[in-house]
């Protein structure tokens, strides 16, 4: 009895094998060839198994946050230059504190950066009965004084694989809403220049209830 080759075996199952060769290998597998109705049995799964792939579609958010992954692993080796020209106007953080008053916690910050070519101005806010921060903002263009950053592709992170995106409007402003982990990375995308990529740890002085 003959046997054939595996890669014979993946053609018949390909149905890439002529019409002569076809008959043979059927008549032989019904003859009772249990090592060749194994391969055959395999590859035939194997098949399937392609098949079924090239029809599965990925959930958009999981898309999402490998692309976010992937920005972040190409933005690395820029993040030194980029933090270079970025410099903090203001960080209500780093105010003196009030007398009498408790400095382990807020549920808000205030921020403004510059980063070439813009000013940036954050808000952070614990969203109330919730374990989310909303985050707003608003761009200036320093090239042209009074002119907003407009159409400026925001991304915000946790860190923690959650990531929400948005587009500056007309007025140059953006709110994002995110789960709390008490880290955040806001990056700035624009086709004007490199990306302006701003990281806060603990950004809001504490974590909340659930993430400790």
């Amino acid at each position: 009895m003959k046997h054939f080759t595996t890669e014979e075996w993946i053609d018949f199952v390909n149905r890439a094998v002529s019409p002569g060769d076809l008959e043979v290998m059927e008549r032989h597998l019904k003859q009772g060839c249990q090592n060749c109705q194994k391969t055959v049995s395999m590859w035939q799964r194997v098949q399937k198994s392609a098949a079924a792939d090239r029809n599965y579609e990925v959930p958009a958010d999981t898309v999402r946050i490998v692309k976010a992954a992937f920005v972040a692993s190409g933005l690395k080796g820029q993040r030194k230059e980029s933090r270079s020209r970025i410099s903090v106007l203001f960080d209500s953080f780093l105010q003196p504190v009030v007398e009498g008053a408790r400095s382990a916690a807020t549920d808000s910050r205030q921020m403004l950066y510059r980063a070439d070519p813009f000013q940036i101005d954050l808000q952070i806010e614990a969203k109330p009965d919730s374990n989310n921060l909303v985050v707003t903002g608003q761009l200036l263009d320093l090239s042209n004084p009074g002119i907003a950053g407009k159409d400026v592709r925001v991304t915000l992170s946790n860190l923690r694989g959650h990531v929400v995106h948005a587009v500056s409007n007309q007025h140059g402003e953006f709110t994002c809403e995110i789960k709390n982990s008490g880290d955040l990375q806001i990056t700035f995308a624009s086709s004007r220049g490199e990306p302006i990529m701003i990281s806060l740890r603990d950004a809001l002085g504490r974590l909340s209830q659930d993430d400790q």
